[in-house]
């Protein structure tokens, strides 16, 4: 999508507020000894209170209104009986439409106080996120994006994952530009004034690949690595990227 009028804009923020309302509710909630399922229908809730409509259950029929990805699982976990635990690390990705507009985001987390390398691994690619937006102005190389996230993975020692990461959003829940995840030197695409893209990296421990579960969407590391996310929805500008789902 190429946001270019102020509508543009409004709705893009009214939906990633529903989204952010939407995640802030769920991670509020979660606590050792409940389900994801039960998780899910709180974001469900959250959402239908704003009006919105589940992106992956619109786009793609996802048998949840968001994506709970706990410990091995990197992406796309089906909500369910699934208990969690205190020291589960947890990925809560919402993605929603309202009105006609797509807004994306997700974080990973620890239940409870967590280890020192969970939380490193989680603060390492947050910080990555964060690099990148600050360098996203319109006329750039899209690779500004893949370059930053690169120096704070090399950085902190981390493996991003390859198969999996940033993505075009706004109409949709997957547009162009799609795949951003790491530094590529030979990018030719540029970030234009008015797109509207994720910034989605995965950091790991050592797995460069995620592999896809025979229910056919959860996305794994192999046991005994850690994996973390962070995502926000972004507008790019002359002078910056506008954050939607802040």
């Amino acid at each position: 999508m190429n946001a270019r009028t102020r509508d543009h804009v409004d709705g893009l923020k009214a939906s990633g507020q529903a989204v952010r309302a939407a995640f802030d509710a769920m991670v509020k909630a979660t606590k050792a000894g409940m389900t994801t399922a039960e998780l899910d229908a709180i974001g469900a809730q959250v959402l239908a209170e704003y009006g919105a409509k589940s992106a992956p259950q619109l786009y793609y029929e996802f048998p949840g209104a968001t994506c709970i990805s706990v410990n091995e699982e990197a992406a796309h976990g089906i909500p369910g009986n699934r208990t969690v635990c205190d020291g589960d690390m947890i990925n809560i990705d919402v993605s929603a439409n309202l009105d006609g507009y797509v807004a994306d985001m997700g974080q990973s987390f620890v239940v409870g106080a967590g280890n020192a390398e969970q939380l490193r691994l989680c603060a390492a690619v947050q910080q990555a996120v964060r690099d990148a937006i600050a360098k996203v102005r319109s006329g750039r190389s899209l690779n500004v994006i893949g370059k930053a996230v690169q120096q704070v993975a090399d950085r902190e020692g981390y493996t991003i994952v390859q198969n999996l990461g940033s993505h075009g959003v706004g109409r949709n829940i997957h547009e162009e530009p799609s795949y951003v995840p790491f530094d590529n030197p030979q990018e030719t695409r540029t970030l234009d004034r008015g797109m509207v893209l994720t910034i989605e990296p995965f950091f790991t421990t050592g797995a460069a690949w995620v592999n896809e579960q025979d229910d056919g969407w959860t996305l794994t590391v192999p046991q005994g690595q850690m994996v973390a996310q962070y995502e926000h929805t972004l507008i790019v500008t002359d002078n910056g990227a506008i954050v939607v789902t802040e």
